[in-house]
């Protein structure tokens, strides 16, 4: 926008020569009218508009501000923000003075002026109304001002000259640039509301908003105005109430020591109020119900949880004041696929399939933090999972009515997987089992599911154990795993030779044909990943599972005799692991860029992205060039998140792995190599087994001995079945690509990757529908830009906002109680616990990443991340030790981080809040402890 604050968009009907209003009254406003009086007085229009009991008020709309501010200074202090880093406080606080200095000194003109003084009718509360405010993914609350019991003309315009001011305090503008809100496109309106000289006051959430329990009121209240509540300046009366029954279910009073009350002549002042020598409640219970009825009503008008203010006056009436969104309430679980039209229209409003029932409460299991995903999915990645959800339910002999929409237990919240896992917990048998396989996979969502094995919602209702042992015996005989299995132990070799078989024939056997159109290749991804794909993971997985079976028959015969970490030692430097083998031969490509001192000093010395364009365009030095294109050849199918097949590979963005080549070039002492580190703990496993057989003695030393030697020849295969799916979505995903560059020239779609935000319904309908008027060569303008392609920047404006989200939950119930919420405590005495990983102690400095791209790591720095995939181990050669919020005894961090030797704690609760890069932290990898300076 070159700066500018454009035009607030007309409401629908008006006329766009018409001159737009400078005074709307409540009863006028709609919803529609956002950008004409800002998010604030849209709520409080719809809320007079439904009946509910508002305060009558007016608002000065954000083309008064426009006129006041179009010729001021202000468009290049836009300029200025806009390219100020969120992180530099200091030059946006700069920024934000001028910005407030230049809207207090541009005059008034007297239309605006007089509009502004017609809301002057007895005292009013004059408030600050942005477009960028209220809003369901940003509430913005008490980022602008507000001004109470002000009284008179002259005082009104004061007070909305400063509220237009306000758009640019400090922390608006820090807001701002934290949630990645352009500054430019942010108006002011100011809302003059008649004041409700309150006798008691405060807020209410209608769910609350530590659990994120819906359906559960949280009210706080103080005598006298609102604000003292808002602003923190009273410690309140608290109460909790079960907005379905009216039950009140926590009661907590305040001190209630000081109060805000309004002054004859206008303003407000703080009141010191003596201390009441009977504890007593300002609001009565009639008076509690009664507010929670209130929020029942606007939670339900809006359809979403809300933040209310409210106030009572001295004749006992209760006005709403305000309301808007909660916005830090993570969504509930959905089990719909989003649809659009066949023409690519906007989606349909999604309605739960499969979900739970009325009173039916279910458990939702998050599968995108277990496998080390902390960022949102694309929709078509999201769409892939349905599908092989799909096939995986029909392998069980479950067949899924509608494929493209997955199995019933799959959901979708914030842009990540979820599953419902209600039955699992509900039966005999996996209540057992499913834990159990978290414990070594993510261990804290084990700890939160078993917490709930006493809640009566939850009991066992499927006792037998006939079922789930028939459906195993089933899949077991069908992919003939009894005879894979024990073949593997007879023969590991033969396991190896079956695994770069099908490796061999993926290359052939995954592509669609060269000539397929568009709606065939869609056809081919659909067949491949709705029944092709999953089933050849059971061909492969019975190798990797003797392996750890045979790990597990070694500390049975050992019992005592093997003491804590002993067997751990017998997985470093584990052969025939495929992601392991990768960071190998990234190591052994550093080490040859070395030797070039012109390759070494342009990888040093050059952008990371400038590199990839160059590599892209076959410009890069042969040792490099080759190098890397060698490398991708082999691992280009990986990326970091590349469950999402909506991401690019390394193979189309190599930034990624350029970047790590040039942190292992600052690697300089020999004895910290990756392939030295590796090789000694090779030498130290092949010791420990003959320790350990030593140790036992007689025909149980040779039966540990041959245990962990089948241990060493297959467990490394514990990543195959996810390279393999990893292979196979890669090949998927260029399918697509295709399938999105013909919608692209069709001018249904910006880009060819746009397709990546569809799902696989909208993309089969859009190539059905007809070009767009552009591409068929007519002239563009807004009207005849393709409905698919905003559904896309929507999508893609969301998964935005989404990413920036820094908690989500491991564990959440349909009600949207988090049951880790309360679980949660603050490290005492500067220890932080976790899941013991990778035995050993370290000190050093921490390195907190939360996104691997681009990250540089330091020689011996400890990495604190959220969770790790495939994508962060490079990382790891570095690494000093490694700290994790996810993950077990067995998740991939942790195997990788017991292949290379070094000190990891998983599963350790908010590691990167409570750590700074920078901070010394000693990891001690064998009891589970990080203790921090």
């Amino acid at each position: 926008m070159d700066g500018e604050i454009p035009p607030p968009t007309p409401s629908a009907g008006a006329q766009q020569d018409a001159p737009l209003p400078l005074i709307l009254r409540f009863e006028d406003i709609g919803a529609e009218m956002l950008p004409l009086v800002g998010g604030k007085a849209a709520n409080l229009g719809v809320l007079t508009t439904a009946g509910l009991p508002v305060p009558p008020g007016l608002c000065v709309t954000t083309e008064a501000y426009r006129r006041v501010t179009e010729r001021t200074a202000l468009k290049d202090l836009l300029t200025a923000l806009a390219t100020t880093p969120a992180e530099d406080v200091v030059t946006l606080n700069a920024l934000a003075a001028k910005a407030r200095e230049t809207v207090l000194a541009a005059p008034v003109p007297d239309d605006i002026a007089d509009a502004a003084r017609s809301g002057a009718n007895g005292p009013v509360a004059v408030r600050s109304s942005a477009t960028a405010e209220d809003l369901p993914h940003a509430s913005f609350a008490g980022q602008q001002d507000t001004y109470l019991n002000v009284i008179g003309a002259d005082a009104v315009l004061d007070a909305v000259r400063r509220c237009w001011a306000s758009l640019w305090t400090d922390r608006a503008v820090a807001y701002r640039a934290a949630n990645g809100i352009d500054h430019g496109a942010v108006r002011l309106a100011v809302v003059i509301q008649e004041m409700v000289q309150s006798e008691v006051a405060g807020v209410m959430f209608t769910a609350n908003p530590v659990t994120g329990r819906r359906r559960e009121a949280v009210i706080d209240a103080s005598p006298g105005l609102g604000e003292a509540v808002v602003s923190g300046a009273v410690n309140p009366d608290h109460f909790v109430l079960d907005t379905a029954t009216g039950r009140i279910t926590e009661r907590r009073l305040g001190d209630k020591q000081v109060a805000v009350r309004s002054l004859a002549g206008g303003g407000v002042e703080h009141v010191e109020t003596p201390a009441d020598p009977v504890e007593r409640a300002c609001v009565t219970d009639a008076q509690l119900g009664a507010l929670a009825e209130l929020g029942d009503r606007v939670e339900r008008h809006y359809g979403t949880p809300q933040d209310i203010e409210w106030a009572v006056d001295a004749a006992g009436v209760l006005w709403l004041t305000q309301a808007r969104p909660i916005t830090t309430l993570y969504p509930i679980p959905h089990h719909a696929e989003p649809s659009a039209s066949p023409a690519g229209g906007a989606p349909a409003v999604e309605v739960p399939s499969g979900g739970p029932g009325p009173g039916d409460t279910r458990i939702y299991f998050c599968f995108s933090l277990a496998q080390g995903l902390h960022r949102p999915i694309t929709p078509m990645g999201i769409s892939a999972f349905r599908l092989l959800s799909s096939s995986v339910f029909e392998m069980l002999g479950m067949p899924v009515a509608d494929r493209p929409a997955g199995a019933p237990p799959v959901a979708e919240a914030g842009g990540r997987l979820f599953f419902d896992v209600t039955g699992l917990i509900r039966s005999r048998v996996g209540r057992v089992v499913f834990p159990k396989v978290l414990d070594v996979m993510e261990a804290r969502s084990a700890r939160v599911l078993r917490g709930l094995f006493d809640d009566p919602r939850f009991g066992v209702t499927q006792p037998s154990l006939r079922p789930p042992l028939r459906r195993a015996v089933r899949i077991a005989a069908r992919f003939h795993i009894p005879r894979r299995f024990v073949r593997a132990l007879r023969d590991p070799a033969s396991a190896h030779r079956d695994v770069k078989l099908l490796r061999e024939r993926l290359r052939g056997w995954l592509p669609a044909p060269r000539d397929a159109t568009p709606a065939e290749r869609l056809d081919h991804v659909e067949r491949m990943l709705g029944g092709q794909i999953f089933p050849l993971l059971p061909t492969i997985a019975p190798a990797m599972a003797a392996g750890f079976a045979m790990l597990g028959l070694a500390a049975l015969v050992l019992g005592d005799r093997a003491r804590p970490g002993e067997l751990e030692t017998v997985l470093r430097g584990l052969p025939h692991n495929v992601t392991t083998e990768m960071d190998l031969a990234l190591w052994r490509l550093a080490t040859r860029i070395r030797e070039d001192g012109e390759a070494a000093s342009l990888l040093l010395g050059t952008p990371a992205a400038e590199l990839a364009e160059r590599f892209h365009a076959g410009t890069l030095p042969g040792v490099l060039g080759d190098g890397l294109a060698d490398f991708l050849s082999g691992y280009g199918v990986r990326a970091v998140a590349e469950i999402d097949l909506g991401l690019p590979r390394w193979s189309e963005e190599p930034t990624h792995i350029l970047g790590v080549l040039a942190n292992y070039l600052r690697l300089e002492d020999p004895a910290l190599a990756p392939d030295a580190l590796f090789a000694r703990g090779a030498t130290e496993a092949t010791v420990m087994i003959r320790t350990l057989s030593g140790r036992a003695g007689g025909l149980r030393g040779r039966l540990v001995r041959f245990a962990l030697g089948r241990t060493r020849a297959l467990a490394g295969l514990r990543e195959m079945p996810k390279y393999v799916a990893v292979t196979a979505l890669a090949a998927m995903r260029a399918e697509l690509l295709a399938v999105g560059a013909e919608l692209a020239s069709r001018g249904l779609l910006s880009r060819a990757d746009d397709v990546f935000f569809l799902t696989f319904r909208e993309a089969r309908a859009a190539l059905g529908a007809p070009p767009s008027p552009e591409a068929a060569g007519h002239p563009s303008d807004v009207a005849a830009r393709p409905a698919l392609a905003d559904l896309v920047a929507r999508r893609r404006a969301e998964a935005a906002r989404e990413s920036r989200r820094r908690h989500v939950p491991r564990v959440l119930l349909s009600d949207g109680t988090e049951p880790e919420a309360t679980a949660v405590r603050a490290p005492v005495d500067g220890a932080l616990t976790g899941t013991p990983a990778s035995a050993g102690t370290v000190t050093g400095a921490a390195r907190v990443v939360l996104d691997p791209v681009g990250a540089h790591l330091e020689p011996g720095e400890i990495l604190v991340c959220p969770s790790t995939d495939p994508g962060w181990t490079p990382l790891f050669l570095t690494a000093g030790g490694l700290v994790m919020e996810m993950g077990g005894a067995n998740s991939h961090g942790a195997v990788v981080a017991r292949e290379y030797g070094i000190p990891a704690v998983v599963g350790v609760s908010g590691a990167t809040e409570h750590i700074v890069t920078g901070q010394e932290i000693t990891v001690d990898g064998a009891s589970g402890v990080v203790t921090t300076a």
